[in-house]
């Protein structure tokens, strides 16, 4: 059984959307982050960086894994689904731009528009049009492959789809 530790976030959603696809059995810890449950220290313990998602699979020695594109390689190993092996390159390149570019982009992008509006006209300006770029580029691919990685569902895809 998997154990997942996570919030109602993009990137915690990730890795409930890969669990269902894969139907793995699993269940979900709450982490409060409005009360700043994830710098709990036995929260640390099995995630360095005070950031969810982390998972803990029960079936194999308690193995803790955490960030969110690592856990989706790992599931993705471990399920023998949507990582098919012999594309790995072109999946681990859409699935590290969603985490080092897509993601904190637009994450950047909902700080200032969604929860911060009015603090910082240079921030909501940027990341607006950061967000704008990055979604006509996502367009751009999608209308020449039915998929991020190319003909095939993949982690990466569902690493994108939350945001």
């Amino acid at each position: 059984m998997i154990e997942l530790f996570s919030a109602d976030t993009p990137n915690g959603k990730k890795i409930g959307i890969m669990l269902e696809e894969i139907s793995y059995e699993y269940k979900v810890t709450k982490v409060n982050i409005n009360k700043d449950e994830q710098f709990k220290p036995e929260f640390r313990k099995i995630s360095p960086f005070s950031k969810i998602p982390v998972i803990i699979d029960h079936k194999n020695n308690k193995e803790k894994v955490f960030e969110s594109g690592a856990i989706l390689i790992y599931l993705g190993e471990k399920s023998k689904k949507f990582y098919d092996l012999n594309e790995r390159l072109k999946i681990n390149q859409w699935l590290m731009a969603q985490m080092g570019y897509i993601g904190p982009m637009i994450g950047q992008h909902h700080q200032f528009h969604h929860f911060n509006p009015g603090k910082s006209k240079f921030g909501e300006d940027r990341f607006f049009n950061i967000a704008k770029r990055i979604y006509g580029e996502l367009d751009a691919r999608l209308k020449d492959t039915k998929y991020l990685a190319g003909s095939e569902y993949t982690i990466a895809d569902i690493a994108t789809w939350p945001w």
